[in-house]
């Protein structure tokens, strides 16, 4: 499987409208092609329909300078996303290539944005920072990591990219990795893994945590796995292996 057809599984599977994950020209997804290139969905492109022709490769250097232009305007945003390509008569490349960018930088292998039904209606409301107060299940664990992050809203755009690359940077610091779930307010989601695969099983098991912190908010006041459970999952043996199968597809 080459490196687009990866990511062209991705993008169908987060733009299937069943899942209520991304409709129209929502959501995007990116994948390193290698220490200064990414490939990313075009502008506007719909996810489910994607194609090989709606999937950009970018040089990330153009992109990433562009955050520390504090002169920056959306012609600008305009005019070096289309300079990043590698095919100069490729589509443009998302508005959200500024986010990819910052993510594939700080050492992932693949991202993807949605916006999820499931947890859009949360980040839409007064609850969403219950979002990362914890887990309320071991699976979410496994997949999504004891942490997640949340950022305020922002405008989408050169704005957000620059938010998010700081506070990953925070995040980095205290917990030692990135991590696996980003939480936009009002906005959506933003899944981060090694690789295409692991970006839907996050995204996936985002929608799920969302799901049922919907219900248990419902029906009263969530209760969240105390730490000493988190810790225990995050470093049992059995957990460990299988996280490998699931890498396996297994």
């Amino acid at each position: 499987m080459t490196d687009i057809d990866a990511l062209l599984e991705l993008a169908h599977a987060a733009g299937e409208p069943r899942r209520g994950l991304a409709i129209l020209g929502e959501g995007n997804v990116s994948a390193r092609t290698g220490e200064a290139r990414m490939l990313v969905k075009a502008s506007g492109s719909n996810l489910g329909a994607s194609t090989p022709a709606d999937i950009v490769e970018c040089e990330l250097a153009p992109i990433l300078a562009l955050l520390d232009d504090d002169g920056a305007d959306d012609e600008a945003v305009g005019r070096v996303l289309l300079k990043s390509r590698v095919d100069q008569a490729a589509k443009r490349p998302s508005v959200e290539a500024m986010l990819h960018a910052v993510v594939i930088d700080a050492g992932a292998g693949a991202a993807c944005h949605t916006h999820p039904e499931s947890a859009n209606g949360i980040l839409c409301s007064s609850k969403a920072d219950y979002l990362v107060r914890g887990a309320l299940f071991p699976d979410q664990i496994v997949v999504l990591g004891q942490r997640g992050l949340l950022i305020p809203y922002v405008d989408p755009g050169l704005e957000l990219a620059r938010t998010v690359r700081r506070e990953l940077a925070e995040f980095t610091r205290l917990h030692g990795q990135l991590p696996k779930i980003v939480y936009m307010q009002n906005h959506g989601i933003f899944a981060i893994g090694e690789d295409p695969a692991e970006c839907l099983r996050i995204t996936e098991m985002a929608d799920k945590f969302a799901k049922i912190l919907t219900a248990a908010l419902a029906v009263g006041e969530p209760r969240f796995l105390p730490e000493s459970v988190l810790d225990r999952i995050e470093n049992r043996d059995d957990e460990h292996y299988r996280r490998r199968m699931l890498k396996e597809g297994r």
